[in-house]
């Protein structure tokens, strides 16, 4: 790869990188301070509640995407070991977790998980894993896709808040703007 190339490769990981890591605090705000009738509100009967998103977000920092870019980075050849995220919540019994507790769990490994990435930036990112559904998935790729990932449950999370607050307040909130 020209010098160039790697250069901006580099320049991605790390963006991605120190995005991950301003994403604690994000979240830190996001999730904090919540009491036990809020984090187990459902905005819909078939949706989950903050508890349940919260160990979506612990399991998928855990045995997803870390997981994932590792098996990339070290052994990309190999079967990786499946996953069922929509499964684990019964099968994880989310809804009896703790939920302050998973929420300091999920920071803790995410703060793990951004040491981790920090010492594997000059790693081979190219590296790709040939995945069953998706087919050729390089590391730089999964990496990309876990903050992806943590974008999609910020606007999760701040839906559900807005959707708990129209709920709570039982007011016209038109004022505000049009969500």
């Amino acid at each position: 790869m020209c010098h160039k190339l790697k250069c901006l490769y580099t320049m991605a990981i790390k963006y991605i990188i120190s995005q991950l890591e301003n994403n604690i605090d994000v979240f830190k705000s996001l999730l904090i301070d919540k009491n036990e009738e809020e984090y187990l509100w459902r905005p819909q009967l078939n949706k989950w509640s903050l508890l349940e998103i919260v160990c979506h977000l612990y399991d998928e920092e855990c045995d997803d995407f870390k997981a994932r870019v590792k098996h990339t980075l070290e052994k990309p050849m190999e079967e990786m070991i499946s996953i069922n995220p929509e499964g684990w919540v019964l099968e994880r019994d989310y809804l009896n977790q703790n939920y302050n507790q998973k929420v300091q769990q999920f920071l803790d490994e995410r703060g793990s998980s951004i040491f981790w990435l920090k010492e594997k930036l000059e790693a081979n990112w190219n590296n790709v894993h040939m995945h069953p559904k998706l087919g050729a998935m390089s590391a730089r790729q999964f990496l990309a896709n876990w903050l992806a990932h943590d974008y999609l449950h910020i606007r999760q999370i701040i839906r559900y808040q807005y959707s708990y607050l129209k709920e709570l307040v039982d007011v016209d909130l038109q004022y505000a703007g049009t969500w």
